[in-house]
């Protein structure tokens, strides 16, 4: 069964050593947001991207995120996100990209995951040279 803890080297482990392409992370990344993790409630998926200087660089982030509520008890503990990350030179054109589009807004994941797949600030990164990508968890 998948756990918070095991979630990343899940993650990683069906993605395998191509962490450079971002189309087949993609459709990983959408079969595992259909897999039950233990304890969950509800599934919240979130697609990012925009530049940023959170890196001490300006960058385009592209970024697919799962978040897990932790509980511990039946009380709240604490959150985790599961990134799958994407970082790109921020051209003009990926300037004027900038969308934060949580799940929760829809009441079907099929929906929401085609939803994203039809955005512009989508489709506009996937054919663009990338400088480097990144597969982490953190607690926020």
């Amino acid at each position: 069964m998948i756990t918070v803890k095991n979630a990343e080297s899940y993650l990683k482990n069906k993605i395998g050593e191509d962490t450079n392409d971002i189309k087949k992370i993609w459709e990983t990344f959408k079969v595992f947001c259909k897999e039950t993790v233990e304890g969950e409630e509800d599934k919240e998926i979130l697609f990012q991207c925009g530049v940023y200087d959170s890196t001490g660089e300006e960058l385009f982030h592209f970024d697919f995120v799962r978040q897990f509520t932790v509980y511990e008890e039946d009380e709240y503990s604490h959150m985790e996100q599961l990134h799958c990350e994407f970082l790109f030179k921020p051209t003009d054109e990926l300037r004027k990209l900038e969308v934060a589009e949580w799940s929760m807004d829809y009441d079907d994941i099929d929906d929401f995951l085609n939803h994203i797949e039809n955005l512009q600030e989508f489709k506009t990164p996937l054919s663009l040279k990338l400088i480097k990508s990144k597969i982490y968890q953190e607690e926020v």
